[in-house]
């Protein structure tokens, strides 16, 4: 059985802080991982696991973002991405 979480996350990242170090961290876990954020009216969504997917994106501070997490460490990869899109 599938474990399914998601949050909603306000982005606080600092300047050190890049796409390519997100997608590192999240390589480890098994659970798919999506985050969706509202760009000009409409609701995109990307896997995190796909650089492509993060660059479209587009993600910055200040900017409010839906992160779902499905699979057995669902919990676990939910906080590391809490963690590290709240860096300051």
């Amino acid at each position: 059985m599938s474990n399914q979480v998601s949050k909603t996350i306000r982005i606080q990242l600092d300047d050190a802080q890049t796409i390519m170090e997100l997608s590192q961290l999240i390589q480890k876990y098994d659970a798919e991982i999506f985050l969706q954020k509202n760009v000009h009216g409409s609701m995109m969504e990307a896997n995190l696991k796909s650089i492509l997917g993060l660059v479209n994106l587009q993600l910055q501070g200040d900017d409010q973002v839906k992160v779902i997490c499905e699979g057995p460490d669902a919990d676990s990869a939910l906080q590391a991405i809490e963690h590290f899109l709240n860096a300051n």
